[in-house]
């Protein structure tokens, strides 16, 4: 009985063993094609980011820039610092950092379309709202304020706009405070147009207000004006001013001409990337004028089926101004404007 049973316990081993050893080359087959998927994988990533692109280097592709699509997009960190051998020993770690220049004002300027423009510039980074910290949150502190900066490489000017601050006393004392050496932006207009821009945004968010003549009087019939109407009070730009350059030298103050802004953007940006240090990389080929609008907008971006434009609440049609008040106003603004010309430096030609 035994010696039948034998050669059936011998089959029955090698079939086990030929199972095992099936099952071991399985595995095999599978870590080596994990292997070689994983390695395959790393290849493509790194063919992504080439050297050229860590360099800041930037090329033409249909007439548009093509800007560090990747080293400047909101959401990329890098995790570790890389120092390529030709890189002078940059930091090329994106981080959050404190501002080197701040568009300050003034409301209904052009600040938003100065922001929009700036922000074309592949070594800009901007912070798109308007984070008040220096007016309104600055109990918060500066780690909080930080932490509201986009993420920016080591060359990067970092920016923000908040038009507030060039009229609130406080402002300049506090951004001394954080840095002596930053850049201050500041788009200005005639005093009379803007207060009027200003009037025509107040009435479409409360249209039951008394009229822009009514308020522009204390008293109409003695023709007093209320320079405290903050329409009014914005446009006293040598009293704002003044209080700026208690603090800060005027040639790390620049004035962009608001109407300029708009007849000729590019003369006015190429002045502004001069004042922060760039390249004019933004030039006329980026804009074209919208007659509906009445202001520049920008060309078709690649992958887009319109240009852009600023939003709706840009462009409002003013209401008509009694051509006596506009008088009044042009003469009390006219002392106003001859100071604020001569502490500017520039004469900006309103009447």
């Amino acid at each position: 009985m035994a010696t039948f049973n034998n050669p059936l316990l011998d089959i029955r081993r090698q079939l086990q063993k030929l199972v095992i050893m099936l099952s071991l080359s399985i595995i095999c087959v599978s870590l080596l094609y994990h292997l070689l998927v994983c390695c395959e994988s790393d290849l493509v990533e790194s063919s992504k980011n080439p050297p050229w692109l860590l360099s800041g280097w930037y090329r033409e592709r249909n007439n548009k820039t093509l800007l560090k699509e990747i080293l400047t997009a909101p959401d990329y960190v890098m995790e570790e610092s890389v120092n390529p051998a030709n890189s002078s020993g940059k930091d090329w770690t994106a981080i959050r950092r404190l501002p080197h220049a701040l568009i300050i004002g003034v409301k209904k300027g052009g600040t938003r379309a100065l922001l929009e423009f700036l922000r074309l510039h592949p070594d800009i980074r901007a912070l798109g709202s308007e984070p008040h910290f220096f007016d309104r949150h600055y109990a918060r502190g500066l780690s909080w304020y930080r932490s509201m900066m986009p993420k920016a490489l080591d060359g990067q000017i970092v920016m923000e706009k908040t038009p507030r601050y060039f009229v609130t006393p406080e402002t300049p004392a506090r951004i001394h405070a954080m840095s002596r050496d930053i850049k201050l932006i500041v788009v200005v207009r005639d005093p009379i147009t803007r207060a009027i821009s200003d009037y025509t945004q107040i009435i479409s968010k409360t249209p039951d207000i008394p009229s822009f003549e009514n308020l522009t009087f204390k008293n109409r019939t003695m023709g007093q004006i209320d320079s405290l109407w903050s329409p009014l009070y914005i446009g006293l730009y040598a009293r704002h001013l003044e209080r700026w350059l208690a603090y800060f030298p005027l040639s790390q103050i620049h004035f962009v001409h608001g109407e300029r802004l708009i007849s000729d953007p590019a003369g006015e940006l190429g002045r502004v990337q001069d004042f922060l240090g760039l390249q004019r990389i933004i030039t006329d080929k980026h804009f074209f004028f919208n007659k509906t609008k009445g202001f520049p907008c920008l060309k078709k971006p690649e992958g887009s089926s319109k240009p852009h434009c600023l939003g709706k609440t840009k462009g409002r049609t003013h209401p008509k101004i009694d051509p006596e008040v506009i008088q009044k106003l042009r003469e009390f603004y006219q002392p106003h404007n001859m100071k604020f010309y001569q502490l500017a430096g520039m004469d900006f030609g309103w009447q």
